[in-house]
């Protein structure tokens, strides 16, 4: 590859490769990450690649800047960098609100799972709000990470939390294959555990026309049944299913409008979703995930993953809150469920540091399950600029400590201020805070405000200097989220 060898870049060893006639890699140069290329005179790619250039004896050598353009050419020219369709594989999504991170999970997936499909490119719509990315932003920086590391078994992409047929498109036209589709403004609990009146006044109000359905067609399929889930009984009288019909018809009906909008968008695209009832503060029972499952199927809903929301706590960045053996349990019931109608994944979200219950749930998922990791990647980019400018992060910890009340809103976090730290900068060890319930949830759900803050003249106030540390010490970082994956993905490999 010595063609690709010019002005002293340091080309990445594991990133060049043969294609097209040419060679292509990534450099690391003073002014950052560069893509180099090596083309003859007379190649049609050269008209697609933008930056710098230079005649050599035999090629044309562009080193060019990591921009839209060219990460949209490196797709069309070396496919295993367009996200793929992942299926029932056993999978994991490793979110990255930084752009940095992927080489990291490629080096975390080597080494303790290959057969794991890695969902590189994953971001909720929230989190793109909170972070001031695009949805090209999340593919692109998943584009350029997997390059780098040489990643070349393919990945998928997840665009989390969609809410309204205007987000699938955003993330449809940016190239987005996962579309999680997240109901739960829809579901409705407080009334589907009302007296008796309360829930048949709320049972009509339902989206029949939605639905393709009635209130007595519905009882009638589902009073007075028995349900054989592979092993698991569920038994409906008519108050269960009319309860569970309350809860979850009205985000059956919204998951169904997102589909049949997303199918008629995406025309020939392939595409595949996962359902999410996560995010809301009461358990799914068993039964009300076979109603979920058995209307969506009847609307011709099709999906990989369902994510209900389990028994216990999961919030972020911190270990399962609850009874273990209450959740072995709770988690048997659905895996049960999911493989007897059309053998889907049950998908763990908020899955980040959840130790205590990956084996549970790697046992009776059998394979059938996607573990959804986000915001410890950004953790463990500050445990990198708590190494190398602990000033910097007692800045960001001070920060985040002011926003942690009104950031916290739109979170399942029980982190009290008063249980934390309140100076980083008289701590010998300040990225010990890391490993602190309390200020680990600190940092974990104010990473919006750090990330988007500026100062009096509108300039950056930590993103940027945060970037520009993960660029000095990227190694440092890949070590990081390799140390801090491995232990996620390796209760999940065959």
């Amino acid at each position: 590859m010595s063609n690709l060898s010019f002005r002293s870049v340091d080309l990445v060893p594991q990133s060049a490769v043969n294609a097209t006639g040419g060679q292509w890699g990534l450099a690391r140069t003073d002014a950052g990450r560069r893509l180099v290329v090596s083309l003859p005179p007379e190649s049609p790619v050269l008209a697609e690649v933008e930056g710098e250039r230079q005649q050599l004896a035999a090629s044309v050598l562009i080193v060019g800047p990591l921009s839209p353009r060219n990460a949209a050419a490196m797709r069309r020219h070396l496919p295993w960098l367009s996200p793929v369709l992942i299926g029932r594989r056993t999978s994991a999504g490793l979110g990255d609100r930084l752009g940095l991170a992927t080489p990291g999970h490629v080096r975390a997936i080597r080494q303790a799972a290959p057969a794991i499909a890695p969902v590189f490119a994953q971001q909720s719509i929230r989190e793109m709000a909170r972070t001031h990315r695009t949805p090209e932003d999340v593919i692109d920086a998943a584009t350029w990470g997997a390059f780098e590391a040489g990643w070349r078994d393919g990945f998928g992409s997840d665009a989390d939390h969609l809410k309204a047929p205007d987000e699938i498109d955003r993330c449809l036209a940016a190239g987005f294959t996962q579309f999680t589709f997240d109901p739960g403004a829809f579901v409705n609990a407080d009334d589907a555990a009302g007296d008796g009146e309360r829930v048949r006044r709320a049972l009509d109000a339902l989206p029949w026309d939605g639905l393709e359905d009635s209130p007595g067609g519905l009882l009638a399929r589902y009073e007075g049944r028995r349900f054989d889930a592979d092993g698991l009984e569920i038994v409906f009288d008519g108050e269960t299913a009319a309860r569970a019909a309350v809860k979850y018809g009205g985000a059956v009906a919204h998951v169904a409008a997102l589909y049949r909008h997303l199918r008629e968008s995406a025309g020939e695209r392939p595409f595949e979703i996962e359902v999410s009832v996560d995010e809301t503060e009461t358990p799914t029972t068993h039964a009300e995930h076979l109603l979920i499952a058995t209307e969506l199927q009847r609307l011709g809903v099709a999906w990989i993953g369902l994510a209900p929301r389990f028994v216990g706590r999961f919030e972020k960045g911190v270990d399962y809150i609850g009874d273990v053996g209450e959740f072995d349990r709770d988690v048997a019931g659905h895996a049960a469920i999911a493989r007897a109608n059309g053998g889907y994944k049950l998908s763990l979200h908020s899955g980040s540091d959840k130790f205590s219950i990956y084996p549970a749930i790697a046992r009776h998922t059998r394979g059938l399950v996607h573990l959804k990791t986000a915001g410890t990647s950004y953790l463990e980019a500050l445990r990198v600029v708590a190494a190398t400018d602990p000033a910097f992060f007692a800045s960001i910890y001070s920060f985040s400590r002011a926003r942690y009340d009104s950031d916290r809103a739109s979170y399942h976090v029980s982190a009290r201020l008063d249980h934390a730290a309140e100076d980083a900068g008289t701590m010998d060890r300040p990225a010990d805070l890391l490993d602190q319930f309390d200020a680990r949830e600190i940092l974990h759900v104010t990473f919006g405000s750090v990330l988007t803050a500026v100062d009096d003249e509108g300039r950056p106030k930590f993103a940027d200097r945060i970037k520009e540390l993960l660029e000095r010490f990227p190694g440092k970082y890949a070590e990081a989220l390799e140390r801090h994956f491995v232990r996620h993905l390796a209760p999940f490999k065959a």
